[in-house]
């Protein structure tokens, strides 16, 4: 698998943070920016992971639905033929 193509940016933070991200750095043997994109890539997929539960969640609420109205219909199909 390929390395996606890094681009180098400019970002301004505050000393105790800066400071507060070289200290976790050294601490992970990695550099600033690895950190700062390990960080972000663990958000995104944190965001992801939120957005894909949310979307789990509304389509189970939907098959409850649909699950409970084929119930009340074969039923009631069975009834009638029975």
């Amino acid at each position: 698998m390929t390395q996606p193509i890094a681009r180098k940016v400019t970002i301004s933070l505050p000393d105790t943070l800066l400071r507060y991200a070289d200290a976790r750095a050294a601490e992970s043997a990695m550099s600033r920016s690895q950190l700062i994109a390990e960080l972000l890539l663990r958000l995104k997929q944190q965001e992801e992971d939120a957005l894909a539960a949310e979307g789990y969640r509304f389509y189970a609420h939907e098959a409850e639905d649909f699950a409970e109205t084929s119930r009340r219909a074969v039923s009631e199909a069975l009834s009638e033929a029975g």
